[in-house]
């Protein structure tokens, strides 16, 4: 595997950081996933925090493939194991706010005085400055809504909409796994480890950076407008007879507009003086969405569809949950990876959105149980048998 021999302690919960951890392991680093004793509380999510992991397939996702240990840092024994792990480690990544880290001698400073290798990676809501750096964030609180990502998506007039699970905080996992990487290809030259640090709140503005880029430079940017008045009505939503939907994404010449109205006999079109060229044609959006709509309501979307394709043009369907998971294409795109269940079986889970050609893709392992790997992983630190029992017995382990 290609980060094979990389070790990373994740000292992190919920999802944007153990994401970023859980991506490191699919592409072969050693994880060893750190949580307090009542455990990450994405564990909680389809049941008891020790109940069986293959029911929590949104833990599995973040989790597959680590070793978990529990310490509680507000002991010094739990704390000092902590260390001693980051001491050996190539990678510190946490999500665990600032200042208790700090109380806890768990600081950038402390750990890479002990270990100027190591890359230490902090995940935050908004950020290690400025006079909102110390409040708790969430993908739907600092990313969804303080970035203006829910702003810029709801159409103007409408109400905002609650994102859904994890979107904020895997755009965040994946920009947080760019920065190790970038920090560990530099330590390759010099030799030191160093912070890198990203957060839900900037991720989210370079999510939708194309339109804050527009905000910028001229202080305004138009609203999202509703499906019966778009901006260009032929980058747009439309049902078929049958019911289902799909969107149109033309390449912005006119050419795929005297197409679009050949291949669906619609000549009339062209030649209407409302929509015969692109600005008269957004002048009057909510007419040409009419009539689009009664030229695509007339036809199945098998038909639609062959006769886009057809033409080469750009379009996709609007897919449920259930369509993606049996769309082939989705499949060969290597959008799915088998996990070990726990059980002697496998399931399907969404993959990490990149492939190495070259490499055969294995069977990822389950994700682990609450302090499933304690034991084994102290006992690696040097700790003896009789030294890991009496930090249990403390508390201070589990």
């Amino acid at each position: 595997m290609l980060l094979q021999g990389l070790k990373v302690v994740e000292f992190a919960s919920y999802i944007a950081a153990p994401g970023a951890a859980g991506v490191l392991a699919d592409w072969g680093a050693e994880v060893v996933k750190v949580e307090r004793p009542e455990g990450d509380p994405m564990r909680h999510v389809f049941g008891d925090a020790k109940s069986e992991i293959a029911g929590n397939p949104t833990f599995g996702l973040d989790n597959r493939g680590k070793r978990a240990i529990v310490l509680d840092i507000s002991k010094p024994e739990g704390r000092d194991a902590l260390a001693r792990l980051a001491a050996q480690a190539d990678v510190f990544l946490t999500n665990v706010r600032p200042a208790a880290l700090k109380r806890a001698g768990l600081d950038e400073a402390t750990l890479r005085a002990a270990n100027p290798r190591l890359i230490y990676a902090m995940v935050t809501g908004y950020g290690l400055e400025g006079p909102d750096a110390a409040k708790p964030g969430f993908d739907v609180t600092a990313f969804w809504s303080r970035a203006g990502v829910a702003h810029m998506h709801a159409p103007k007039g409408s109400d905002p909409f609650i994102l859904r699970t994890g979107v904020g905080d895997h755009t965040t996992s994946l920009a947080t796994v760019s920065a190790i990487l970038a920090a560990l290809y530099e330590r390759e030259r010099t030799g030191q480890g160093r912070v890198v640090q990203t957060s839900l709140l900037a991720t989210g503005i370079y999510s939708v950076g194309s339109d804050l880029a527009v905000q910028l430079a001229f202080g305004k940017l138009a609203s999202n407008r509703p499906r019966n008045a778009p901006f260009d009505p032929l980058a747009n939503f439309y049902r078929s007879r049958d019911g289902r939907w799909f969107v149109l994404n033309p390449r912005g010449a006119s050419n795929d507009w005297q197409t679009l109205c050949r291949i669906f006999e619609r000549p009339d079109l062209p030649v209407d003086e409302r929509f015969a060229t692109g600005r008269v044609r957004r002048l009057h959006s909510a007419e040409l969405v009419a009539e689009l709509d009664k030229a695509f309501n007339a036809l199945d979307f098998d038909e639609i569809a062959a006769r886009l394709d057809s033409v080469d043009f750009v379009w996709a369907p609007v897919q449920s949950p259930a369509q993606v998971a049996a769309d082939p294409q989705a499949a060969a795109a290597g959008a799915f990876v088998e996990v070990e269940d726990g059980q002697g079986g496998t399931y399907r889970s969404p993959a990490a959105p990149a492939l190495f050609p070259g490499l055969q893709r294995q069977t990822l392992p389950a994700s682990p149980d609450l302090g499933q790997h304690t034991r084994e992983v102290l006992a690696e630190l040097g700790y003896s048998a009789e030294e890991v029992e009496a930090l249990i017995a403390a508390g201070a382990a589990a």
